[in-house]
């Protein structure tokens, strides 16, 4: 058996796979609480996460036999900085990937406008580097105090097997990292204040990176010979766990943030419309990527402010999407709480209601957050095709993939059917888990990796696209820069 750990920003996943790449158990912890001191930053305890991995074990163990796990590999939220001092303690709070207090630092490292070229993206407050050099600015103890920089599933691994380790497909996202070969770069270090002896060695997602620690084993009761694999970033992670590696594999992501993903065999750039060009955790594979800061934090905004529930959300998404009247007459939302990257690459915007008449209800706010978002993801999808990548079969992944109005939603906006496979909620968990199979076996992922089976396809209204169409263009007006 092989245990996939899966680190998101609001709760941890974990899924145990078996020898024919079944799922034979998987559990999640409580939500892992998140600090919001000041508008646009977001920090969260890296304790925390060691909370609910022991909480997502402890389940575990109910179930499984941990004697019988060969091999444990990661998932996780790319971009925080989770800094620890010699003695390997964790200096302050992790800076997550959706904090946007660094733009400025992201401006002194692009004076240098050859820097993107090796970073193959530009540099954006959501990037480990900025966020570590905001640090030498403003809490110039804690940078002097600055050992190791590791990634948020990194620390879980460093907490398992004592060992620092980044996988590539993580390592793309701190700005730190040459992404054509694969290495990290002396001039981007330099950049941004770093020394290279202050990083984790960088690692392909199926190499080894050690194995659990003796204290670890016996606590949990593993098998000493449990084994340590790469893993990814939590998108490139869903994409093994979907068997996406060729090119033109896609797939659409509806977590807290939203995410395009989309697999090539090389190294492309769109740096116009703040396009992710990241390494894949499989080896001699790179992806594309689009990412809308906020997806379903939307709705979670939503339920606290309006003391909603997803349930009234469900129920008058499909009332309004019925209602030709309901769709006209709806205000415009957009969906930047939190800034957004592409395709404006703008930290400072923030979400808001247009439009709003004596009529507006609930009802009607309801079908424009939903609707608002998915043309945020329109707004991704059309920036990302502009590189020329193809994008045939998208797999709709993350929590929102469970609600089949909004997927009609979205199929009708971007004028392309969208397909649903088992466990689409816990493919990052899943991928996970295969990377722990392919590395122990060393197993070519040409020879294992397949796509799920599709249990459903969301076809587009064509009706419905044509409202749509003309929403869209007047929603893109709403944002001034």
């Amino acid at each position: 058996m092989y245990l996939g750990i899966d680190l998101g920003t609001s709760a941890m996943k974990c899924l145990v796979m078996g020898e024919e790449q079944e799922i034979i158990y998987s559990v999640s912890s409580d939500e892992i609480p998140l600090s919001n001191l000041r508008n646009g930053w977001s920090e969260q305890d890296p304790e925390s996460w060691i909370v609910a991995l022991e909480t997502c074990l402890k389940k575990l163990q109910l179930k499984i036999d941990f004697q019988q796990i060969k091999s444990i590999s990661f998932s996780g939220h790319m971009h925080g900085a989770t800094c620890l001092n010699e003695k390997n303690e964790v200096i302050r709070p992790c800076i997550l990937w959706n904090d946007t207090r660094s733009h400025q630092e992201c401006e002194e490292i692009m004076r240098d406008n050859s820097v993107k070229d090796i970073a193959g993206n530009i540099a954006m407050p959501g990037f480990t580097a900025p966020k570590v050099l905001w640090l030498k600015y403003n809490e110039p103890e804690n940078f002097k105090s600055i050992n190791k920089v590791l990634l948020p599933k990194d620390f879980l691994r460093f907490y398992l097997t004592g060992e620092f380790y980044s996988d590539l497909s993580d390592a793309s996202g701190t700005y730190w990292l040459d992404i054509a070969k694969r290495e990290w770069s002396q001039k981007l270090l330099d950049a941004g204040s770093m020394q290279i002896s202050q990083m984790p060695k960088v690692c392909e997602g199926t190499d080894q990176t050690g194995a659990l620690k003796k204290e670890i084993a016996d606590k949990y009761g593993f098998s000493q010979n449990c084994k340590v694999y790469g893993g990814a970033g939590d998108n490139a992670a869903a994409a093994v766990g979907l068997g996406l590696y060729e090119e033109g594999d896609s797939s659409l992501s509806l977590g807290t943030s939203g995410v395009i993903f989309g697999s090539t065999k090389k190294f492309l750039k769109n740096y116009d419309d703040a396009i992710h060009s990241f390494c894949h955790c499989l080896p001699n594979t790179w992806h594309l990527m689009s990412v809308m800061l906020s997806c379903t934090s939307n709705i979670n905004w939503f339920l606290n402010a309006f003391d909603s529930s997803i349930n009234e959300i469900t129920e008058q998404l499909a009332l309004s999407m019925d209602s030709e009247k309901i769709i006209n007459s709806a205000p415009f939302y957009l969906p930047y709480l939190t800034g957004e990257r592409t395709p404006i690459n703008d930290p400072h915007v923030r979400a808001s209601f247009h439009n709003m008449g004596i009529d507006t209800n609930r009802s009607s706010l309801i079908y424009s957050l939903i609707e608002g978002i998915s043309f945020g993801l329109n707004d991704n999808y059309l920036a990302l095709s502009k590189t020329g990548i193809e994008l045939n079969n998208i797999y709709v992944i993350g929590g929102g993939s469970k609600n089949q109005y909004w997927i009609k939603l979205l199929a009708s906006i971007m004028n392309k059917n969208l397909l649903i496979t088992e466990a689409s909620d816990a493919m990052a968990a899943y991928g996970a888990a295969r990377i722990a199979y392919l590395g122990f076996n060393n197993i070519n992922h040409d020879n294992v990796l397949s796509p799920p089976k599709v249990k459903t396809v969301i076809e587009k209204d064509h009706k419905l696209s044509q409202m749509l169409i003309d929403r869209f263009s007047k929603w893109k007006n709403f944002y001034v820069s």
